[in-house]
C-alpha cells in the first residue's frame, strides 16, 4: 500500500473507539494526503479499501492466535519462550493484561473507522472510469466489513460498543467513552447491518480480479452464523449468575438468561435463505470421483480446500483474497523434511474420528484418562498392523498410485490405533509411522530421531496437523503450491442448518443433511436400510451426531471448534483437563505400558485451565474508559 496513504490512515484514526483517548499529532505533515487528494483518485480509493480489507481472518494464520485456544490444534509449548501467548491462555496464565496476538479490540476500531471514512468519501470519478455503480459496490463493500468486523468483536469478547458511526475526537467525553450494548442488541444491529449490505452487493462476481470481495452471499453467511451463536446455550437462557447479573455501564443485563426457541427460529431461516441463494447461484459440495463414478472420499475432502473456485470448487462461499499458508505448512511438517514440525493435532481429535464403519471408536474417557472403546466398532487400541490396508481412492500418499482406483491408506506396521479410520483422518493427521511421499520415508517422531525431540521443533504430543497441507509443499525448497483461503464452505451450512433445526425439534431434514457430508466422507448414513447405521432416534441423540460431525467435518478450519465448544457451553469441560498424546520421548517403537522408552504409549503431555468463555478487555482500556466493563471470569 502507498506509505503516505497508510500514515494518513494511521493518524486519522487516532482515536481508538474502546479506548479514551490516544495521543495524535496536532499537524499532519506537509506531504501527507488529504481526504479530498485520495478519494479523489481511483487508485488511492481502492488502496484505502483493500487496507479496510486486511484484518479478514486469514485461516492459515490463527492455529498459533485462536485456535490452539480449543482441542483441535497443539501448538509445541517450547514455543512459549518465543512470545507465542496462546501458551499462557492454554494454562490458564492470563490475565486483562496479557497481550494477545490478533489485538482484535483495538484494531478493528480502527478498520471499522476507516470504512465509514470510506462510505463518507468515496465518490466517482469520470475521468478515470470510475462509476458510480463501482463507487456504490465499494460502499457496500465497506458496510459488510463493518458489520463482519462487529461480528468478530462480538465472537471474542461477548459485550462490546456499537460502532456505527465516525466519532468526533474532539467531541464530548460521553461520545469518546463509548460503553457495551447487550448482547442481543448487538446481534439485531449486525445481523440488520448484514441484510442491508447484501442488497447492495452481487452473489458473485464475473471478474477474477474481485476474487475475495464481499458478496451478498458473504453477508448471509456471516449472518447465518452469528444468529447460530446467538440461539447456543452460552448466550440463551445461560443461567450461570456470573452471566445473568452482569451488567453495562447502563445498569441493562448483557447477556438474557432467559431461554427463546425463536432465537433457534431466527437460525433456521437464515440458514434457509443462505442455502437457498447459493444453490441457486450454482454452489456445491465439492466430489472427485473413481472410474466408476462413485465418489473418493479421500481425494474430495482433500482438494476442497486446495482447488479454486474456477476450478470447480463451487463449495466456496466466503474465501479471503491472500493468506499466508507456506508459514503455515512450514510448521507443519516434519523437522527432518525442511519444517519445523511443531504445530499438531490433540488426542482428542485423533480419537473423535469415525471408524471406516461410520461407528465412533471412543465414547469417553475413564477417571485415570484410559479411553472407553467402542467394541461395536471394531477400534483396537494395541498392538500394530500386519499387512497393508487398501481402500478405493485415488489418494496416493502411501507408497500409492494417483492413476489407480485402489491404494494403500496404511502400510503393514502401522500402530492399530490409527487403521480402519475413515477417509478424513488420514487426510488431517500426520502420525508416527505415516508414510511421507515427498521424502520416500516413513514420519519418525522417536525421540532423536529426524522428526523427533528432544526440541521445541517437534510434535510435542507425537502428531501433526495434515489437513489443508498441500501434498506437494517443500518448505525446505520453498514450494507452497497455491490455494483457496476459505472461511465459509458448503458443508458447514448443511451442519449448521441440520443443528438449528434439531434444536427448534427433532427433524428428519436434519439427518438428512448430515447424511450429505457423511456420504462424501465415504460413511455408511444415518436410516434403516441395507449398510446404513440406526438414525438418532429423539432430540438428544441426534444433537449428539450433529455435534461429532461437526468436530470431524470442520476440524482445524476458522477457530470453528473454539466457537462450537464455547456456545455450547462444553469448553470448560473440555479444556480445563490434562491433555494427552503419544509418549514424544519415546525411543522405540514399542506400546508397552511399562517401558518408558515406549513411543506409542497414552502420555499427559500439558495441564490446560480454562479460565472464561470470553477474551477480557485489555485493562489499559478499562483504565481509561470507565464506561467498559470486564467480561465475567476476569
Amino acid at each position: 500500500m502507498n506509505t503516505k496513504i497508510f500514515r494518513y490512515i494511521i493518524l486519522s484514526l487516532g482515536l481508538i473507539y474502546f479506548s479514551s483517548c490516544s495521543d495524535f499529532l496536532d499537524k499532519d505533515p506537509d506531504d501527507e494526503l488529504t481526504l479530498e487528494m485520495v478519494f479523489g483518485d481511483k487508485t488511492r480509493t481502492e488502496e484505502w479499501l483493500a487496507n479496510v480489507y486486511n484484518q479478514v481472518e486469514d485461516p492459515y494464520s490463527l492455529y498459533d492466535r485462536v485456535e490452539a485456544m480449543g482441542d483441535d490444534y497443539v501448538v509445541n509449548p517450547g514455543w512459549e519462550q518465543f512470545g507465542i501467548s496462546i501458551i499462557s491462555y492454554q494454562t490458564g496464565n492470563w490475565n486483562p493484561s496479557s497481550s494477545w496476538n490478533p489485538n482484535y479490540w483495538n484494531i478493528l476500531p480502527q478498520k471499522i473507522r476507516a470504512a465509514h471514512i470510506f462510505i463518507q468519501n468515496a465518490k466517482p470519478n469520470a475521468a478515470q472510469l470510475f462509476t458510480l455503480k463501482e463507487v456504490n459496490y465499494m460502499k457496500a463493500e465497506a458496510k459488510f466489513l463493518i458489520a463482519y468486523y462487529h461480528y468478530l468483536l462480538l465472537r471474542y469478547y461477548g459485550a462490546i460498543p456499537i460502532l456505527d458511526k465516525i466519532t468526533d475526537i474532539y467531541g464530548p467525553a460521553e461520545e469518546i467513552m463509548v460503553g457495551q450494548v447487550t448482547f442481543d442488541q448487538a446481534v439485531e444491529w449486525i445481523n440488520q447491518q448484514l441484510i442491508d449490505a447484501a442488497k447492495e452487493l452481487p452473489p458473485m462476481y464475473e471478474e477474477t480480479t474481485k476474487y475475495g470481495r464481499a458478496t451478498s452471499i458473504m453477508c448471509h453467511a456471516i449472518r447465518a452464523r452469528l444468529l447460530l451463536f446467538a440461539a447456543s446455550p452460552l448466550v440463551n437462557g445461560n443461567q450461570d449468575p456470573m452471566y445473568a447479573n452482569f451488567t453495562n455501564s447502563k445498569g441493562e443485563k448483557v447477556f438474557d438468561s432467559e431461554f427463546k426457541l425463536s432465537k433457534w427460529e431466527k437460525a433456521v431461516t437464515a440458514y434457509e435463505d443462505l442455502l437457498k441463494m447459493a444453490l441457486d447461484n450454482g454452489h456445491k459440495l465439492y466430489y472427485e470421483y473413481l472410474s466408476d463414478g462413485s465418489i473418493d472420499p479421500f481425494m474430495s475432502y482433500q482438494n476442497v480446500f486446495f482447488k479454486k473456485f474456477n476450478d470447480g470448487n463451487k463449495e466456496i462461499l466466503f474465501a479471503r483474497a491472500e493468506s499466508i499458508h507456506s508459514l503455515y505448512e512450514y510448521v507443519t511438517q516434519p523437522r527432518g523434511t525442511g519444517g519445523t514440525g511443531a504445530v499438531g493435532v490433540s488426542q482428542l481429535l485423533v480419537d473423535d474420528f469415525f471408524m471406516s464403519n461410520g461407528l465412533r471408536p471412543i465414547l469417553g474417557y475413564n477417571a485415570n484418562g484410559s479411553p472407553i472403546i467402542n467394541s461395536a466398532s471394531g477400534y483396537i487400541e494395541k498392538g500394530f498392523s500386519t499387512s497393508n490396508e487398501y481402500r478405493d481412492t485415488k489418494w496416493a500418499e502411501s507408497k500409492g498410485d494417483p492413476n489407480a482406483d485402489n491404494n494403500p491408506v496404511t502400510l503393514a506396521g502401522t500402530y492399530n490405533m490409527y487403521c480402519n479410520r475413515e477417509a478424513r483422518f488420514y487426510v488431517s493427521v500426520l502420525y508416527n509411522g505415516c508414510w511421507y511421499r515427498r521424502e520416500g520415508r516413513e514420519t519418525q517422531f522417536y525421540k532423536d530421531s529426524p522428526d523427533g525431540g528432544p526440541t521445541h521443533d517437534s510434535p510435542c504430543n507425537g502428531y501433526l496437523a495434515r489437513k489443508k497441507v498441500h501434498p506437494d509443499c517443500d518448505p525446505r525448497n520453498k514450494v507452497s503450491p497455491y490455494r483457496p483461503a476459505i472461511l465459509v464452505r458448503l458443508a458447514e451450512v448443511y451442519l449448521s442448518l441440520a443443528e438449528a433445526l434439531n434444536e427448534v425439534s427433532y427433524s428428519e431434514k436434519a439427518i438428512e443433511y448430515v447424511n450429505l457430508i457423511r456420504e462424501r466422507a465415504g460413511l455408511p448414513q444415518y436410516g434403516n436400510g441395507e449398510g446404513e447405521i440406526p438414525a438418532p432416534k429423539d432430540q438428544d441423540e441426534l444433537r449428539e451426531a450433529i455435534r461429532i460431525e461437526r468436530r470431524i467435518e470442520l476440524c482445524c478450519e476458522s477457530a470453528l471448534r473454539f466457537d462450537d465448544i464455547r456456545r455450547w457451553k462444553t469448553a470448560d469441560k473440555i479444556l480445563n483437563n490434562n491433555f494427552w498424546g503419544m509418549n514424544a520421548n519415546g525411543k522405540e517403537k514399542s506400546d508397552d505400558d511399562n517401558n518408558p522408552d515406549a513411543f506409542f504409549v497414552r502420555k499427559i503431555y500439558q495441564k490446560r485451565m480454562f479460565k472464561s468463555y470470553w477474551m477480557p478487555v485489555p485493562q489499559s482500556d478499562t483504565d481509561k474508559n470507565s464506561n467498559l466493563r470486564q467480561l465475567p471470569g476476569w
